[in-house]
């Protein structure tokens, strides 16, 4: 073969390769069959193999075949080049051992012959050892195409067999992959587990049932590697973000060994990193159909108790402890949770919010207190039970009478005129708060709050004037809603700003002004 497909001088193929490869327009079927016509797939693996002394040409030809394969007319000539496609794997080269596994991406994508089956060819061809061999040693690219090539494989039923053995003692079990494995590679396993755990529930629950998240609870209990035991912890938090990941992360002791860390641990970016992951999979609506509130408040504890101690220490840490609070308090359970205890954890958030000694930690206690009022909840969710209500009603004026600001209608005010960041965390806190009578009395007694949330030109980015335009909606209904204030005829015109504010809508919108003639001195030379 390598005499008959051979080319003498590959500059012309060089050439060819990099217009197919740097064409801007997306490549289909015809311009892959127009280059294929021209120069066959042998032809091109051939120079691929035999002329690495070329500059550029296997950088060009790996550039070329990624387009090709990537039609379904280049796909449907895999099958016949898995060979080829098993040396790639095994090749030297990372940017060939890459292409390689994109081929195996193409294949599960673009093959739509019924009469072979892809994950078939990848078993006869014994290719899925050779993408985990990627997975662990390839460099960075390799790996994440590998990765990319699994989860593909992961969309079929016999994809899924091939990835998940009956036999727990296979060798390509992934649990016994990482007990093989260097940390880099036990780091890689567990990013192929999240990448899995977010196809969807059913891969999730085999995911569970495999015992695979045990993996996770290994590593974090692995004290010997910080750099390990973050990289477990980053990867976590993917998986805490999945949404169907709650169940099955909620039957693990994952949230026991996070409170843990946050209570133990003597390194602070751990800490915050457990915190915050703790905060994200406390925040979901369905977490407490999973597990008890006792578990919560350990958690809430672990966080009072951060918060307290480093009041005068690390502010990222109580960043970090604030943010989670604010996660937990975004659903209604968890808010009555946080104004529940005693002391209150959520006194930590009000006071912190309305502190300027520090901007990082006064933005996020007021993003968690956004939170906590209900401003993330469906409007049906924003009011809390009468203890809870009490309880936040009680602590606002309490802060408040700690300041020189006396009110909460004070605190408001300082916050709105600050930066537009904190402006803007304090728009979502009215939004939510003035579901409250007593919270919006105190603002309709403000003028200077009315004045700034009904002014079109306060901001300038289109967040921050859709902030302010909702947070003068939500004051706007919860005024008229409110029999005993639309009634007061000294609030007349305060109505009447808000509903002329809430017309005119969220951008720079301006009155209307006739054209008026400039009369000015000619310019005179």
């Amino acid at each position: 073969m390598e005499e008959e497909y051979s080319v003498d001088d590959p500059t012309q193929l060089l050439q060819e390769a990099s217009d197919f490869a740097l064409d801007p327009g997306a490549q289909n079927d015809a311009s892959a069959k127009d280059f294929l016509d021209r120069f066959p797939l042998p032809v091109i693996i051939n120079a691929l193999q035999t002329k690495g002394d070329v500059p550029g040409l296997d950088n060009t030809l790996v550039a070329c075949l990624e387009r090709i394969f990537n039609t379904k007319y280049g796909a449907s000539f895999i099958p016949q080049y898995m060979p080829f496609v098993q040396v790639g794997l095994k090749a030297d080269s990372q940017i060939v051992r890459s292409l390689a596994c994109k081929t195996v991406t193409c294949l599960l994508e673009h093959f739509d012959d019924n009469t072979i089956s892809p994950a078939r060819l990848i078993v006869d061809h014994d290719v899925y050892p050779l993408l985990l061999d990627c997975l662990l040693n390839g460099n960075e690219q390799v790996a994440a195409a590998s990765m990319d090539a699994i989860k593909e494989l992961a969309g079929s039923p016999e994809g899924m067999d091939i990835i998940f053995p009956a036999n727990n003692n296979e060798a390509t079990h992934l649990g016994n992959v990482a007990a093989q494995c260097s940390s880099l590679g036990r780091v890689r396993v567990l990013a192929l587990i999240v990448k899995l755990f977010s196809i969807s529930n059913s891969v999730a629950s085999t995911i569970y049932n495999s015992n695979l998240l045990n993996l996770f609870e290994a590593e974090i209990n692995n004290t010997n590697d910080t750099l390990v035991t973050l990289s477990a912890l980053e990867l976590l938090y993917e998986l805490a973000e999945i949404q169907h990941g709650t169940e099955f992360l909620s039957r693990t002791t994952l949230l026991h060994l996070l409170c843990s860390i946050i209570s133990t641990s003597t390194e602070s970016i751990l800490r915050s990193r457990a915190m915050m992951i703790s905060g994200r999979l406390l925040s979901r609506e369905n977490i407490y159909t999973f597990i008890d509130e006792s578990s919560v408040k350990i958690v809430i504890s672990a966080l009072d108790k951060i918060l307290e101690l480093s009041e005068s220490q690390d502010t990222d840490e109580s960043e970090s402890a604030l943010e989670a609070l604010g996660q937990i308090g975004s659903s209604i359970e968890g808010a009555v949770l946080l104004l529940s205890s005693s002391p209150p954890a959520a006194r930590h958030v009000i006071d912190a919010a309305f502190d300027r000694q520090g901007h990082g930690k006064q933005l996020s206690a007021l993003h968690a207190l956004g939170n906590i009022a209900g401003d993330s909840r469906p409007e049906n969710k924003i009011l809390l039970n009468g203890d809870a209500e009490e309880s936040l009603r009680r602590l606002m004026y309490i802060t408040a009478s700690k300041s020189s600001k006396l009110t909460p209608s004070g605190l408001l005010v300082s916050v709105l005129q600050q930066d537009s960041e904190i402006r803007l965390a304090g728009y979502r806190v009215i939004t939510g708060m003035v579901a409250r009578l007593w919270f919006l009395m105190e603002i309709c007694s403000k003028q200077e709050i009315i004045n700034i949330v009904t002014d079109a030109s306060t901001e300038t980015t289109k967040i921050g004037m859709e902030a302010r335009y909702k947070c003068c909606q939500s004051i706007h209904k919860a005024f008229v809603s409110s029999s005993k204030l639309l009634n007061d005829p000294a609030l007349a015109g305060l109505a009447a700003k808000l509903q002329e504010a809430v017309r005119r809508g969220p951008y720079l919108a301006r009155k209307h002004v006739e054209a008026q003639p400039v009369v000015v001195t000619a310019d005179r030379f």
